[in-house]
């Protein structure tokens, strides 16, 4: 991506591209220039990227991994749109464009010594997968791990594969639910609420980070509210109609902030009006 034209994107290869779940795939790229890969190699857990195929257009994705586990750039994509069926429908080899990094992103270097809950919804745990390798990274840095993961079905379960490795990571608990009883599911039954009630992490010296429908984010914030947490202890992710990326058309706009710009990572206290929008 070009200094003098942030719209410009950097191109790369898909090298990579892996089942997550049902419409979700993984996909792995490598800018082609290594001075590129260079400059780009500094995103952040919580920042996103534009993804583009030429000739098709763009979407905005969050990151998938850390440039630690790098060097491809990995970001896990739900087949609902024009754009992100033609990112599933590409070969291996392909030439795509990828713009970033952009936006904020959480603010780990801060909360060393916390002990940190990750909540995520569905796909909404993509964005939260870096911030689980980053804390694993760097394990010594942070206190107790609390994982909790949801989805409607087992089918909608992101990095399944990965779960095992999480869990044996030490000081770290894993929780894993489903909202419905399904045939053959031996696992937790019940919204992420629920599950979150039921482990009731301490507040004390605590972060909790989610990502997920914005109905997820709220209820969840009202659950850990109970649990003593105040909205200043609560982080979260937010998705948006985003056109730029880099807040100039303003399609992003969340009241005075753009999510672009501004986010999308946001204190609790940030979005709480927003979120209550969805009730």
């Amino acid at each position: 991506m070009s200094e003098a034209n942030p719209m410009r994107p950097y191109l790369g290869t898909l090298v990579g591209t892996k089942p997550l779940a049902t419409n979700i795939r993984l996909f792995q790229v490598e800018l082609n220039d290594p001075e590129d890969r260079e400059k780009f190699s500094v995103w952040k857990p919580g920042q996103f990227l534009f993804f583009s195929v030429l000739g098709v257009g763009e979407a905005p994705f969050g990151f998938a991994n850390i440039p630690e586990r790098g060097p491809v750039i990995e970001v896990a994509i739900n087949k609902v749109g024009h754009v992100t069926r033609a990112i599933h429908a590409l070969p291996l080899g392909a030439t795509v464009g990828i713009r970033g990094p952009l936006g904020n992103y959480f603010p780990l270097d801060e909360l060393k010594g916390q002990n940190i809950v990750v909540l995520g919804g569905g796909i909404g745990g993509a964005p939260l997968r870096p911030v689980i390798q980053y804390i694993l990274s760097h394990r010594d840095d942070y206190g107790h791990l609390t994982i909790i993961w949801a989805a409607r079905s087992p089918d909608l379960l992101v990095f399944t594969d990965e779960y095992d490795e999480w869990r044996a990571a030490p000081d770290t608990e894993m929780h894993v639910t489903i909202d419905r009883p399904v045939e053959g599911w031996t696992g937790n039954v019940g919204l992420i609420t629920q599950i979150l009630e039921e482990v009731a992490p301490s507040p004390e010296n605590t972060t909790a980070i989610t990502c997920g429908p914005p109905i997820m984010i709220y209820f969840v914030g009202k659950t850990l509210g109970k649990l003593g947490f105040s909205e200043d202890q609560m982080l979260t992710t937010l998705e948006a109609r985003m056109h730029c990326g880099i807040g100039k058309c303003g399609r992003c706009n969340l009241g005075e902030k753009l999510v672009c710009k501004d986010g999308p990572v946001f204190w609790q206290s940030e979005v709480s009006t927003f979120l209550e929008s969805f009730l």
